[in-house]
């Protein structure tokens, strides 16, 4: 029997998708995968500079828009597929955004299946962060992030300019302003609270947690489920 298990962390932007799947993997010793940093990492590598698939999908992240469903479900699964065979479990932060990505199509499995068929279904744990629009706007556009440690609580410290762990240059991420936010916030509602609502239609068991409180209050609420 598989005894490694896959979370997904489901929530607007700023509601701590990325804080609590980074606390998680290293309670747990699971593989970490923000799939926001995940898609930046590539955009970001020169290598690609001259792929026109990748710098059109490139353009609309900087945007504020979604990328291609099909093409972040091929990369996403692909990685998972790589992660399966060193027998690794594994967190997610910000997928399957969509209900193609999260249950695919007559051509295309979609993550949850895929995840399902590697971990087994009861061993997928789906946690869904709430908290206002209002909240959301806040957080993101006062957000500072550390490229190096991802650390994104450095809000609160607007004049800092390196990170107080590793020292690196801090900085606000591009899709970061108030007019991408709301626009992410709309695609967000369109797009991904469909796929919690699928979720709990085919059975699998969705953990509302109020994400209002300091993140280790959070933490210690997420713990008690494994």
């Amino acid at each position: 029997m598989n005894n490694n298990i896959a979370v997904i962390f489901y929530g607007p932007p700023g509601s701590g998708k990325g804080t609590q799947a980074k606390l998680l993997s290293d309670k747990l010793n699971l593989y970490l995968f923000d799939t926001g940093d995940f898609l930046r990492k590539i955009f970001s590598n020169p290598k690609f500079k001259n792929n026109k698939e990748i710098q059109a999908q490139k353009r609309l992240y900087n945007e504020g828009k979604l990328v291609s469903f099909e093409w972040v479900l091929k990369n996403v699964s692909q990685k998972v597929k790589e992660l399966a065979k060193l027998d690794q479990s594994v967190v997610f932060s910000g997928s399957a955004r969509s209900l193609f990505e999260a249950f695919g199509d007559n051509k295309h499995k979609g993550l949850v299946k895929i995840l399902e068929e590697i971990f087994g279904k009861h061993n997928l744990y789906f946690f869904y962060l709430d908290i206002s629009d209002e909240e959301s706007i806040k957080r993101n556009s006062r957000r500072l992030i550390c490229p190096t440690c991802k650390n994104a609580l450095l809000a609160f410290a607007s004049s800092m300019k390196n990170c107080p762990l590793c020292g690196d240059k801090i900085e606000h991420r591009s899709d970061d302003k108030k007019e991408i936010i709301v626009k992410r916030l709309k695609e967000y509602r369109q797009m991904t609270l469909p796929v919690i609502k699928e979720l709990k239609k085919r059975k699998y068991k969705v953990i509302k947690i109020d994400g209002m409180p300091a993140p280790y209050k959070i933490f210690n609420k997420i713990l008690n489920y494994f």
